[in-house]
């Protein structure tokens, strides 16, 4: 018995609306945590990866938008971050990041990081690095 074109495109959509929905869950979830904004990530010589970061206590964990992981796919420690500066985002990177985003330049363990985050992400972020406890070293540029 043939499989008619209509049932295997009806399947098609079927999985590709399943995996929009486990995508928009898995977000939703994400997002519902203390904390969490939208922060595209890039390390030295890297492309931009659309994600969610969130604050822990000592650290920040950042999760892809589009993945199917429901842990953190990387993780930045308080004491490791250093802000370098941050700008507006140059050339094509506009294009590459959420609009009105700023870019912020961060040295974490001897690598360069850029995070692009709206205006208001980034003074929560500069807050979560200066309130660390004392002794800890807290750059924000």
């Amino acid at each position: 018995m043939a499989v008619l074109p209509l049932e295997i495109a009806l399947v098609v959509l079927l999985l590709v609306a399943l995996g929009v929905l486990l995508v928009s869950l898995r977000r939703r979830v994400i997002t519902r945590r203390l904390g969490a904004f939208d922060c595209s990530a890039r390390r030295e010589g890297g492309r931009w990866v659309l994600g969610v970061a969130g604050f822990r206590r000592d650290d920040m964990a950042w999760y892809r938008v589009f993945g199917v992981d429901v842990g953190a796919g990387r993780t930045w420690g308080r004491r490791e971050i250093e802000v370098v500066r941050r700008r507006s985002p140059e050339g094509s990177e506009a294009y590459a990041v959420l609009p009105d985003a700023v870019v912020v330049e961060c040295r974490h363990r001897e690598q360069t990081l850029e995070l692009a985050m709206s205006e208001e992400a980034y003074t929560g972020f500069a807050s979560w690095l200066e309130s660390s406890p004392p002794g800890y070293r807290a750059d924000v540029a």
